[in-house]
Order: C-alpha cells, then structure tokens, then sequence
C-alpha cells in the first residue's frame, strides 16, 4: 500500500497545493474543475518524477505554516521600518552592507526557501551563494551591525528551517 501510495504521489504536498492552486485560479468554484485541479495535482508530479532524485526526505507542514506567519509578520514590520528609513533619513546617513551568511542548511530546498525569504522582506535582498553552497551573500539596506543582521537570520530563519527540512 506504502509503495503504491508513494509511486502514485511521489510529491502528495506538491499535489495538493497544486490542486488548490488551480481551484484557486478558476475565479468561480465548480466540483469539475476541483476534480480537474486533482487530477492535475496526480499526474504533473507523477510525470516529472524522475526529475526530482534529490527530493526532501522529510518536511514538517505544521513547524512551515508556523514560518510562514512569521515570515508574514516579519515583511510588514520590514515594511513599516523600510518607510521609516526612507522618510526620515538621507543617502548617507544609511549603513548598507554586504553580509555572508555561513550556512548550515545542506538541503536545496531549504536554502532556496531562506534566500526567498530574505529577498521578500524589505530591506534585505539574497545576492548569490558560493560554489560550495556553504555561504550566502545578503545585501542589506541599512546594517548599523552586520554582525546582528546575520545572527538574526541564522537564530529566526535558518534554525526554523532545519527543524521544517529534515
């Protein structure tokens, strides 16, 4: 039952997201195209399969919807700051910096999620990661501490993510 479930659903959160993504997409819900949506959700990830070789051994929904709000609350605090910075300061009294981030995260998936996160809340932006995969490079508007900024990342990012990609 194991085998054939995993060779049906080689990707099930795949599969499921795509299936409410389409629903999602229809503007007007219908049982058609909720059947639709999951049969595309089987066969699309079934079909590119072989592709996937390296796929997570094991991702915890419940700890990545708890990240997922703290990603959320994170961009709108970043955005308040953001325009605080742009309204009451000049050019040069900000401190941008070029920041490595030395990462712990081996998992493809897991440093893609960190690097999008970054880039997504305002003020800091994922520049490139180095051939071995072991650093990132985070360009970040304003760093007084660019000691601080990393440990942040690493204890409010990286750390959750260790625990959703396992």
């Amino acid at each position: 039952m194991t085998r054939a479930f995993n060779w049906l659903f080689p990707h099930p959160f795949l599969t499921l997201l795509m299936a409410v993504v389409w629903i999602l997409l229809q503007n007007q819900f219908s049982w058609g195209m909720a059947v639709f949506g999951v049969i595309l959700g089987v066969v699309i990830p079934r079909l590119t399969a072989r592709w996937w070789p390296d796929r997570p051994a094991g991702f915890r929904v419940g700890r990545m919807i708890g990240y997922v709000l703290l990603v959320l609350w994170d961009i709108i605090i970043a955005n308040i700051e953001v325009a605080w910075i742009i309204l009451t300061r000049r050019n040069k009294n900000l401190r941008p910096a070029w920041i490595v981030i030395p990462l712990d995260l081996r998992s493809p998936e897991a440093i893609t999620v960190l690097a999008g996160t970054i880039t997504l809340t305002p003020g800091t932006v994922s520049a490139d990661m180095s051939n071995t995969g072991r650093h990132l490079l985070v360009h970040a508007l304003d760093a007084p501490d660019p000691d601080a900024v990393r440990n942040d990342i690493k204890t409010r990012y990286e750390a959750r993510l260790k625990e959703i990609f396992v």
